[in-house]
């Protein structure tokens, strides 16, 4: 697990199953509304091609929190703190 991106909307971890080389999902945490989404397979592909354009392009926070956003929307997964 790597923490990837930390802003004040969003936290974003990717999960690496260990002696693989490409990353096996991202956990995005929307703090506004507190929910979570996990990523995999071909969804976590698309996020992973995005972020990597917006990188190249010297994003901003509020460029990456948009991108970030779309994803969210999906969110249903409450987060529970223990």
């Amino acid at each position: 697990m790597e923490l990837l991106y930390n802003s004040e909307a969003f936290v974003v971890m990717q999960f690496t199953l260990v002696g693989e080389a490409a990353p096996d999902g991202y956990e995005i945490v929307d703090k506004t509304s507190r929910k979570e989404i996990y990523l995999q397979g071909a969804v976590a592909e698309s996020f992973q091609r995005g972020v990597q354009a917006l990188v190249q392009q010297g994003p901003s926070e509020e460029s990456l929190d948009a991108y970030i956003a779309g994803f969210t929307v999906m969110a249903q997964q409450p987060v529970v703190l223990h």
